[in-house]
Parts: structure tokens; C-alpha cells; sequence
């Protein structure tokens, strides 16, 4: 582990980024607040997960994505500095241009063997309204896109789950659907604090079970 100016050790970067969708659809049943909510309780329990391992240096980034993509966050952010910004939802959902902006952004990482790969989050609640496979291809085509910990969320029934398995692509790491607030809030903090609690080289936590929406009124 490298030593820092006045002895103290750098922990080994990590960079989360977050590609979240914030199209139209987004708006429809308060799930673009559920979304605003949810990362704003999942931020704590991050840097609280983050204190047990202290030999990783956490970097967090936002990608937005609906008519186009943008960096929501587009710094590299120290967990222990990061503050959300809330998004809103309108427009298309162009997911290809989301991973074509990664795919930029991993191409410039440099090689280093200390840093780890890179943990993505993708959230979304509907269909690509844009060419994301090869866009998707590109990004896997990177090292760092194709070494990265890929994971996903399906916000309600409309979410295309092939598309994001075809993100993840990985049968170890199922595709997590959501239909409510409650179970977005309990799935992105699985999501994230897994990330930031597990030290390199060990299994994350199990999937926590969630409760069905109790009626169609709460379901997305």
C-alpha cells in the first residue's frame, strides 16, 4: 500500500458510478423522488459501511441519461464528500448514449494494477429509445469496462430486464426489479454498501429478500 506525505497510507481507489435513468416515464408514480430518496438514505450508510474498510479510497460519479447523457456528478467525489443533487425526470431513455459517456470515461483510466475495478450501477425503469448495444459492445470491448463489477436495478414491470442482464452479464449477479419505494430504498442500499464493505478479494453479503408492493395502488 502506497504511503501518503506524513506517513499515513493511501487506500487503493475505487470508483462507484451510478448511470441512472431520468426519462419521462421517470415522473409517472413518484419514482424519479423515490430514486432522489433513495440516494440520500443510502449515502450514509455507505461511508458507515466504508469506516470497516479503511484500504480503499472511495470515488463516486452520477451519469444521467434520458433525451441524450450527461455527468450528473462528472468529478471523481470522496464518498466522504459527495452530495446529491437531485435529479428530474423528462425526455427519452438513451441508455446507448449513457454507456458510450462511460465507455469515454473508462478509456481514460489509466492501467494501474492498485486500482480496483470499478463498481456501475445502472438503474432503470423502461426501454432503450436509442442503439445501446453497441454502445454496451464498445464498453466491454475496455479493460476497465470489461474488468468492471457490473450490477442493475429494474424500476417496475416496464423495465426491459434482458437489456440489463445483457449489462450485468453475469448469472451470479441477478438482475434486482423493483415495484416500490420501500424495495428501491432496500436494493440500492444493498447495492452500494455491499461495494463499500466488502474488502477486495471477498464474497458480498446475500441479496436481501424484499415484500411484494401490498397492492396494486403501490406498485410500479
Amino acid at each position: 500500500m502506497a504511503v501518503r506525505p506524513g506517513g499515513e497510507y493511501a487506500g487503493r481507489p475505487l470508483h462507484v458510478i451510478w448511470l441512472l435513468d431520468c426519462s419521462g416515464s421517470m415522473a409517472i408514480s413518484g419514482k424519479i423522488e423515490a430514486l432522489n430518496n433513495a440516494i440520500r438514505e443510502v449515502v450514509p450508510a455507505m461511508r458507515k459501511a466504508a469506516e470497516g474498510n479503511p484500504e480503499v479510497q472511495f470515488y463516486v460519479r452520477v451519469i444521467r441519461f434520458s433525451s441524450g447523457a450527461a455527468w450528473h456528478i462528472a468529478e471523481p467525489t470522496l464518498l466522504a464528500d459527495f452530495k446529491w443533487v437531485d435529479l428530474h425526470a423528462e425526455g427519452e431513455t438513451d441508455l446507448g448514449q449513457a454507456f458510450a459517456l462511460l465507455a469515454e470515461e473508462m478509456n481514460k483510466m489509466p492501467p494501474e494494477a492498485r486500482m480496483l475495478p470499478p463498481q456501475i450501477v445502472l438503474i432503470s425503469d423502461g426501454k432503450p429509445t436509442d442503439d445501446w448495444k453497441g454502445a454496451l459492445q464498445a464498453l466491454l470491448n475496455i479493460p476497465w469496462g470489461r474488468r468492471a463489477v457490473r450490477q442493475a436495478i429494474a424500476i417496475g414491470q416496464d423495465a426491459d430486464q434482458e437489456t440489463l442482464r445483457k449489462f450485468v452479464d453475469n448469472a451470479e449477479k441477478p438482475v434486482l426489479r423493483v415495484d416500490n419505494a420501500e424495495q428501491l430504498v432496500r436494493y440500492f442500499r444493498y447495492v452500494s454498501t455491499s461495494v463499500t464493505a466488502t474488502s477486495p478479494g471477498k464474497d458480498p453479503a446475500a441479496v436481501p429478500v424484499v415484500a411484494a408492493p401490498p397492492s396494486d395502488d403501490d406498485a410500479w
